[in-house]
């Protein structure tokens, strides 16, 4: 189950509440900053600090991003 947009918008990072990257087919929630990865468990986000793992250089790179013109 892929996760709404609404709710995308209003997740944060529990740690730095910065910005996060979804990896939905991997099911995980990526914060860059944190170097945190959250699990989705049946479409339901696992947001706790508790429960994440930490990103390795195996895991996929940050998201393209379009540069700002």
């Amino acid at each position: 189950m892929a996760l709404s947009q609404d709710l995308k918008e209003i997740l944060a990072c529990p740690r730095c509440k910065g910005d996060l990257e979804f990896h939905e087919d991997r099911g995980e929630i990526h914060c860059l900053r944190c170097r945190l990865a959250f699990r989705i468990d049946d479409g339901i986000p696992v947001m706790l600090e508790s429960e994440a793992r930490a990103l390795t250089d195996a895991d996929p790179p940050p998201a393209a991003r379009p540069l700002a013109p």
